[in-house]
């Protein structure tokens, strides 16, 4: 397998593992799933648990990848330094390295995109076909 290969593959696995672990921290707080408990209706975690979830869920799908992951990266960055930040200087001891970590990924899949694999990818695809469609001469 070549390296341009291996980079699609690894970018694409990325984005679906990330995207299918931040939708579950969604689902503790929306639902108390996965042993999580619910938070009440429009308080501040309400709505990052709806970013966690539908974001979560878009980002594995590779649908609006940019625009959920850079608004996921805010989210992280903003619970960093909202909740883990005054605690302490290092993410070790302030247990903010989840967030950390969550908000570069997702900053690297905004420069990035979906990949090739993600629905973005088959839009894009699909657009190219149709403008090659256009162009190409009446047979």
């Amino acid at each position: 397998m070549d390296r341009e290969k291996l980079e699609a593959f690894f970018l694409n696995a990325l984005r679906i593992m990330a995207g299918f672990l931040f939708f579950q921290h969604g689902a503790q707080k929306l639902w108390g799933w996965f042993d999580g408990t619910q938070v009440e209706f429009l308080e501040l975690r309400f709505f990052a648990g709806v970013i966690e979830f539908f974001g979560g869920i878009l980002i594995m799908l590779g649908l609006a990848t940019r625009a959920v992951a850079f608004l996921a990266a805010g989210l992280m960055a903003f619970a960093y330094f909202l909740v883990h930040w005054p605690q302490d200087f290092w993410p070790i001891v302030n247990a903010g390295s989840l967030a950390a970590l969550y908000c570069f990924v997702f900053l690297y899949l905004v420069v990035r995109g979906g990949g090739a694999f993600s629905l973005d990818g088959l839009l894009v695809r699909k657009e190219r076909k149709e403008e090659e469609a256009e162009r190409a001469p009446p047979v």
